[in-house]
């Protein structure tokens, strides 16, 4: 499907990436405690929006893993890639996404928000570790659900102009998808069994993290 130097390309942009934006993936909080600062302009608050999601390994993880799965998941024999089914369960997610945040933003509360972006975590990795194929409808369903409360714990810390935030994030939700896609391309079996253990050791170290996370948030939620 693509020659070497292509997937090398594809691998070490997503590694580049996820590099760069290391430092501020291991706080979902931010700098700043959670209190993200807002001048009240929509420079600022678009910026803001667009980094919500990278502040976070929990949202950073579920992203790409979406975006990773949906690529994975398509059949390995397929000459052709199915678009629309890959794109599916990310633009479901991402629109998801932006009713949650708007949901936050307006002061709505769930309670077992976040036990359940733990358990997206779970579930997602393992979806990537065995890239299960579900039905394009099922797929989009799963993700839309845990993607309302992602989009929940967003909207409750975004602020300044809002629709500003609300188009900065769904924009980075959708990068993130858009890279997540290209990784699991990139590692869809072409005869290799290393690309078929690279995406088990990715999914298997998402799910590790949201199993770590899982009890203390349920602990928290009680």
């Amino acid at each position: 499907m693509y020659p070497t130097s292509t997937r090398r390309t594809i691998l070490a942009t997503t590694g580049a990436f996820l590099a760069l934006m290391s430092p501020l993936a291991w706080s979902h909080l931010g700098a700043d405690g959670g209190l993200h600062a807002h001048d009240g302009q929509i420079i600022g608050s678009l910026i803001d929006g667009a980094l919500h999601p990278l502040t976070g390994m929990d949202h950073l993880a579920a992203m790409l893993s979406v975006g990773a799965w949906s690529a994975l998941s398509l059949n390995a024999s397929d000459r052709k890639l199915d678009l629309k089914a890959m794109v599916t369960a990310p633009t479901a997610f991402a629109c998801t996404l932006l009713a949650g945040a708007l949901a936050g933003m307006a002061g709505v509360t769930v309670p077992g928000t976040e036990p359940m972006i733990a358990a997206s975590l779970l579930v997602l990795g393992l979806l990537v570790a065995t890239r299960l194929k579900l039905g394009k409808g099922t797929g989009a369903a799963l993700v839309a659900m845990f993607a309302l409360f992602h989009g929940l714990a967003h909207g409750t810390e975004l602020g300044g102009h809002a629709m500003a935030a609300l188009t900065g994030m769904v924009a980075s939700t959708a990068l993130l998808h858009g890279i997540g896609m290209a990784a699991g391309l990139a590692l869809r079996d072409q005869g290799h069994g290393a690309s078929r253990w690279a995406s088990r050791l990715a999914g298997g170290g998402v799910a590790l993290l949201g199993l770590g996370m899982l009890t203390p948030a349920i602990a928290a939620a009680i």
